[in-house]
């Protein structure tokens, strides 16, 4: 035997030996799922959840936690922003609950993130990418693709979710660079821009082919227009749904009209339903949370009272406080938790920045639906992210929630996106 064939002989032998060890490790972690619920810490690492629920920390110090997905095998995905934040991969070699082996793989900023048709997709600021996974192994089978190129970016507003539909079609939201669309943006008494060029290309939601590399933003069908900054994305009862961040600096652009009061509490955080060719009214109006309506934004005549042509645009499905940072949204499909919470959803909301003299801080809330239509008001499901009741900074926050993922026993993971800490919240039967 030659050696060149004694060498292909090893190589192979070492390559059925990996892809057994893989199935090994799948077939164990898939097994897993029936094993006995791992147990919560005192106190559930920190945070505060409803009667019958507690936590654990089933990881830290992973980086800037972004939106997070699970594997078939319970394996853990989780986006990280900045430059080389790349993808960190975790999973649970023992059953206990927490994450002893994790991997990073790729580089660039990125925010959202999802499993489709084999492969793993990462929305970072300005394209969509993806990697082909093999069940069972934590780190890619082939190299990193470019699904979308070119989607524009910018400083603000530049973060991405994505969703998938059941048709083989990927939804992405892109921001615009932009407070209200004014000639200069957020200066004081700067007018709004009448028609605001930037919604061309900026403040909606575009659908992509998700099977079809290199594409380019204007291969995308434009779903919705009028969305500020909506990086909190999902696919429900047949149409995607987004959680949009509201306007900020309604008193010191305009102190006229609006106080600090006024800013603190009034332009709404909203929820809503996409359909094609939907527009929700960015920049010319605000929901006002008070109100329960679409009101003008100052920059575009308002007073605060006026409707004018907010009048004419899509209703949110539902609307939470002021500036309180929406970042993730997903229903709850699962079966651990409560009845109640099925086909509901949850959303992580980072905390604000821009209100005075306290910061909101972070929470993950639920939002009840019947069927397709939100129901009821919403409800703080998990808070206490600050570590202090009290702050006048987001810096001051210990954590901040921005990921969702349930688990494949039902169970939640919420992310971090200060220090990279990962609860898991179950039900306590």
């Amino acid at each position: 035997m030659t050696k060149t064939c004694l060498a292909s002989r090893k190589i192979a032998a070492r390559n059925i030996l990996g892809l057994a060890a893989g199935a090994a490790a799948f077939a164990l972690l898939t097994a897993g799922s029936a094993q006995a619920a791992p147990a919560c810490e005192p106190g559930n690492g920190g945070i505060t959840l409803p009667s019958g629920f507690c936590a654990l920390v089933a990881a830290d110090n992973i980086g800037t936690a972004r939106q997070a997905v699970v594997a078939a095998n319970g394996d853990l995905y989780v986006a990280r922003q900045g430059t080389h934040g790349g993808v960190m991969a975790l999973r649970d070699t023992n059953g206990d609950g927490k994450f002893d082996t994790r991997q990073q793989f790729g580089d660039g900023s990125g925010t959202g993130i999802g499993f489709h048709d084999g492969y793993l997709y990462v929305a970072q600021t300005d394209r969509l990418v993806r990697w082909k996974m093999t069940p069972g192994q934590l780190q890619p089978s082939g190299p990193m693709q470019v699904v979308v190129d070119g989607m524009t970016a910018s400083d603000e507003h530049h973060d991405k979710g994505l969703a998938f539909d059941t048709k083989g079609a990927v939804y992405i939201n892109v921001g615009p660079p932009s407070n209200a669309c004014q000639v200069e943006d957020r200066k004081k008494g700067s007018p709004g821009q009448d028609p605001c060029p930037i919604l061309e290309m900026h403040g909606g939601v575009w659908k992509f082919d998700a099977n079809r590399l290199n594409q380019k933003q204007s291969d995308g069908t434009r779903m919705a227009t009028g969305l500020r900054q909506a990086v909190a994305v999902t696919y429900h009862d047949g149409t995607p749904w987004v959680v949009m961040n509201n306007r900020d600096q309604l008193d010191t652009l305009d102190p006229q009209y609006f106080t600090t009061a006024d800013n603190n509490d009034r332009p709404a955080e909203v929820m809503y339903r996409i359909t094609p060719d939907s527009n929700f009214g960015w920049p010319y109006c605000f929901y006002d949370y008070q109100q329960k309506k679409l009101v003008l934004n100052p920059e575009y005549g308002g007073d605060g009272k006026k409707v004018g042509r907010c009048s004419m645009f899509g209703l949110p499905a539902a609307a939470f406080p002021a500036h309180w940072a929406p970042e993730s949204v997903l229903f709850y499909e699962g079966t651990q938790f409560p009845a109640k919470y099925r086909g509901g959803a949850f959303i992580a909301f980072h905390g604000s920045w821009n209100r005075s003299p306290d910061q909101r801080p972070s929470a993950v809330v639920f939002q009840p639906f019947n069927g397709a239509k939100a129901e009821g008001a919403f409800e703080v499901f998990a808070s206490g992210f600050a570590g202090k009741p009290t702050i006048t900074s987001q810096a001051q926050a210990a954590a901040r929630a921005d990921g969702l993922a349930v688990a494949n026993d039902g169970s939640l993971y919420i992310t971090d996106s200060n220090k990279g800490k990962i609860w898991r919240v179950l039900y306590q039967h």
